[in-house]
């Protein structure tokens, strides 16, 4: 090829429209505007199939077509000569594709006509520069790459989970002026993610959860693949108000077990990228701005590079803290002060409320609760990971599931709402539940 694909990445962001032109098996032409075409590899694009109209017609008697698109910044013309291979209407690509062209129609007012219908993968012949200078500069921002550094050098210094979950997304705010972060680890048993650290929202959201699936963060999870939206599109934004219900106490009032999710009411950009330990998904982490636009492919690629290091780190900090153990310190509990307050579990799921006020459910729910219980029966304040491994009554998921990170899900829970409860790290594998207030414990078993 004249010009390598890879130097025209920046033409296939969407800014400009392209244009296709084709011909019917007779020669007649026949030129339109274009939604998408979207980088496959160095020798691949995918064009956006919506419509059964004369270009899928041509495309489907004469499998040749011409692209033209247009550099943004440098207002360079490239045309590509192409040639259709197949089209893809499921699978990562696809839903890539889907979820960009969810975000340009919404842009445009055009979401009741435009849907995606098919991927179509075309082979690249030949680019060539029909317009402009194709030697003028198209490198990634300069602050990509020493960010990324900086971002990665922070990573080697973590010493345990928590700390590396907020390395992370503090140096994604400081470094790349990405503000809005969060990361969502899997949850494999119930197919869904829950948030473990936020940055840049009035609220943490620590705790809200996300089903496989939904959204942008929920696709990119099912797909394992990264998933980039420049313009808001409605079916991949997340309400703060989202709940899935109510759960009914024994009072007959209803006792809210979601956690609002802490997502940017106005979204203009939104990426996604899965962590991945090969093939096994272990989070996601999850970017978006007010600003449209705002996160180019190398954006992109910054991420997954970040992601992929975030894996390897978070496979080795947590093989620590649930093999190994420091020393335990014994330390006398402290006595508990001040008005009772009523713990309430119940055993359908697991959820734990303070009072009337809901803390957490699941697995994260089911320890807080044994180790209540535990404390009051024998006055215990230290504890294990590896215990609550073995522990059969717990019935954890198998060991791929982070137990580490729930716990840093049950400590910043407690934070935010007990400042009578805590949880504190006193070494590898261990940790220490400080009481401040006596506690009555109700076990709920119905609802």
């Amino acid at each position: 090829m004249s010009v390598p694909l890879g130097h025209i990445r920046r033409c296939l962001e969407g800014a400009v429209p392209a244009v296709i032109a084709t011909a019917a098996a007779d020669g007649t032409p026949n030129v339109v505007y274009l939604s998408q075409v979207h980088y496959v590899d160095e020798s691949h694009v995918a064009l956006s199939y919506q419509f059964f109209n004369t270009t899928r017609r041509n495309i489907l008697a004469n499998p040749r077509a011409t692209v033209q698109v247009v550099d943004p910044v440098t207002a360079a013309h490239y045309r590509l000569q192409l040639e259709f291979l197949r089209t893809e209407t499921e699978g990562p690509l696809f839903e890539n594709m889907k979820a960009k062209l969810a975000g340009i129609a919404s842009h445009t007012g055009m979401s009741k006509v435009f849907r995606l219908l098919g991927s179509d993968v075309y082979r690249v012949l030949d680019i060539e520069c029909v317009l402009g200078d194709a030697s003028c500069e198209t490198t990634a921002q300069p602050h990509l790459l020493p960010g990324l550094r900086a971002c990665l050098a922070c990573l080697t210094t973590c010493s345990d989970l928590a700390h590396l979950f907020d390395a992370t997304l503090e140096g994604l705010d400081r470094h790349c002026q990405i503000h809005h972060a969060m990361l969502l680890m899997h949850d494999k048993a119930h197919e869904r993610l829950y948030t473990v650290a936020t940055r840049g929202y009035p609220q943490s959201g620590v705790g809200s959860e996300i089903r496989i699936g939904e959204g942008i963060i929920g696709v990119a999870a099912r797909e394992l693949t990264p998933i980039r939206i420049g313009f808001a599109a409605r079916e991949y934004l997340y309400s703060r108000a989202m709940r899935e219900g109510f759960e009914k106490g024994t009072d007959g009032g209803a006792l809210e077990t979601e956690i609002p999710f802490p997502g940017l009411a106005d979204s203009g950009s939104q990426l996604a990228v899965p962590i991945l330990l090969g093939p096994r998904l272990l989070a996601v982490l999850y970017v978006e701005s007010p600003q449209e636009l705002r996160f180019t492919y190398e954006d992109e690629d910054a991420l997954v590079v970040l992601a992929g290091q975030l894996a390897l780190a978070m496979e080795l900090l947590t093989h620590a803290a649930e093999h190994h153990e420091d020393a335990a310190a014994a330390t006398p509990p402290s006595a508990a002060q001040g008005t009772p307050v009523t713990v309430r579990h119940f055993a359908a799921d697991h959820s734990v409320f303070i009072d009337n006020d809901y803390l957490i459910k699941g697995v994260a729910g089911a320890v807080i609760w044994k180790l209540l219980r535990d404390h009051l029966e024998t006055g215990r304040i230290d504890f294990t990971n590896r215990e609550l491994r073995l522990d059969p009554a717990l019935k954890l998921p198998d060991i791929t599931d982070n137990l580490e990170a729930r716990l840093i899900l049950l400590q910043r829970r407690l934070a935010e709402r007990c400042a009578f409860l805590a949880i504190e790290k006193t070494g590898r594998g261990r940790f220490r539940l400080n009481v401040g207030r006596p506690l009555q414990l109700s076990d709920m078993q119905d609802r």
